[in-house]
């Protein structure tokens, strides 16, 4: 107990990993600019943050391609898939070298500059305005500019190692 919090079991990362397993999450396409062209990743850490001013929360793991690109000021684009969009969410999940992801799905120019996915539930333009350290991910709270909605709201639900 010398940082102040309890000893935890040995087995509880793994205990925890598959409790978190259970919690079903949509999926989402978090894009940034790289040196090189756009940078993507499929997440599910993503939440709404507050809507005075609109924001979001994503979560992503330091050890990334995007999150090396991640910086205050700079702009972000967040595409919530829809249900027939599974294809897309794997191969940014790292299916797909980071150099082809952008071959699968449609994209287009969003209004940040940055790929907004057609057919997804809703693009979100933003900007970071924040970035947290934690663990091995950083909390990136990202101020929304722009928003588009998509059609039937049929989302892409992950759970479990698989598409619900």
């Amino acid at each position: 107990m010398a940082d102040g919090y309890p000893v935890i079991p040995d087995d509880l990362p793994a205990v925890y990993r598959a409790a978190m397993r259970r919690l079903a999450a949509s999926v989402a396409i978090v894009v940034a600019r790289g040196d090189d062209g756009p940078v993507g990743m499929a997440a599910t850490s993503i939440t709404s943050l507050t809507v005075d001013p609109p924001a979001v929360l994503v979560c992503v793991n330091r050890a990334t391609s995007l999150h090396a690109v991640l910086v205050p000021t700079a702009p972000l684009s967040v595409n919530l898939l829809s249900r027939d969009q599974q294809a897309v969410s794997a191969a940014f999940g790292g299916g797909v070298p980071r150099g082809e992801r952008f071959a699968t799905g449609d994209w287009r120019d969003g209004a940040n500059g940055l790929p907004a996915l057609e057919g997804a539930q809703a693009h979100l333009c933003c900007v970071i305005d924040a970035m947290l350290a934690y663990g091995t991910h950083s909390i990136v709270i990202a101020r929304v500019l722009a928003a588009e909605i998509g059609g039937e709201v049929a989302p892409l639900i992950y759970q479990d190692g698989r598409y619900l």
